[in-house]
């Protein structure tokens, strides 16, 4: 039976264009490989997708049912050829978009999925540590897409403030790190530029790992737990700290990057002594970061 009436193409009661109509939390398994890269849980990335465009005054609704379409073509033909990146299928997905919206005129794909990668403790046991990778995209129509890739990783800090403050109560004097109150650091770094420019996932999870007091484990036994705590409390750190080194590694390895790139940088601290947690966030351009750099 043919269906003539297309309600979302009517005119709407009220004339307000909308910034985003999409959908969102669309659940699909995405395959990426990149060359030179290789990791041992080589497989799909079970991904959260969000998809939007525009919409504007003239029009009462967007087709919804498009962007599912666009974003089963895209995850699914990853399988048979797998992605270089999300953050690349994300730019993909946004100029199918604006093919399948005639009426709009940005497109939007965000993506979250969890990543297991191989790493060492302390001790040299091996295991398999998850953090979260953030893709995103924007394109203006006729215009190239700017895209986003990002981490969150989890870790541990040990207060510099009360480790000074023991020292001088307990009138300590040892070469031994003294006790101070831990909390767990949630940083997320994300990096956004052009569509030609790319970055290895990888490589923004190990910044943020140097810039903890100390990375976290899922699984420790006494001798890697016991060390775990003594790097931490050696390598005392702020949440405000958490931001800068992560800033400085990033500069200090991306020489190669343009400056148009956007950083952003945030630090979270759940605290152990109060109810409330700490934060601090870092928003520049990499020009930015390199003109402060150079005037350290």
């Amino acid at each position: 039976m043919a269906l003539k009436c297309d309600v979302q193409y009517g005119k709407g009661d009220i004339g307000y264009k909308l910034t985003k109509v999409g959908v969102t939390g669309v659940r699909k398994p995405v395959l990426v490989k990149r060359e030179g890269v290789s990791n041992k849980l080589n497989g799909a990335l079970n991904c959260s997708i969000d998809v939007f465009v525009d919409l504007p005054a003239s029009q009462k609704g967007s087709h919804l049912s498009r962007n599912v379409e666009v974003l089963k073509e895209v995850a699914n033909a990853s399988i048979d050829k797998p992605v270089t990146g999300l953050e690349n299928m994300a730019a993909d997905m946004c100029g199918k978009l604006l093919v399948h919206h005639e009426y709009a005129q940005n497109a939007y794909v965000n993506v979250t999925a969890d990543y297991f990668r191989e790493s060492t403790t302390p001790f040299g046991k091996s295991t398999y540590e998850m953090y979260k990778l953030i893709a995103k995209a924007h394109q203006v129509r006729g215009e190239t897409p700017r895209k986003t890739i990002g981490v969150e990783v989890i870790g541990m800090t040990a207060c510099p403030c009360a480790q000074q403050t023991i020292t001088e109560m307990l009138d300590c004097n040892t070469d031994h790190p003294v006790m101070s109150h831990n909390q767990r650091n949630v940083c997320t770094l994300t990096l956004t530029m052009d569509d030609g420019v790319d970055v290895e996932a990888d490589e923004l999870i190990d910044l943020v790992h140097k810039s903890f007091s100390s990375p976290t484990y899922e699984l420790l036994k006494r001798d890697d737990e016991g060390q775990v705590v003594i790097n931490a409390h050696t390598n005392p750190r702020f949440v405000e700290d958490v931001v800068r080194v992560t800033l400085k590694n990033l500069v200090d390895k991306y020489d190669r990057l343009p400056d148009d790139v956007e950083v952003f940088v945030k630090s979270e601290s759940e605290e152990s002594i109060h109810k409330h947690n700490a934060y601090a966030e870092r928003t520049a351009t990499l020009e930015e970061l390199r003109a402060e750099k150079a005037e350290q």
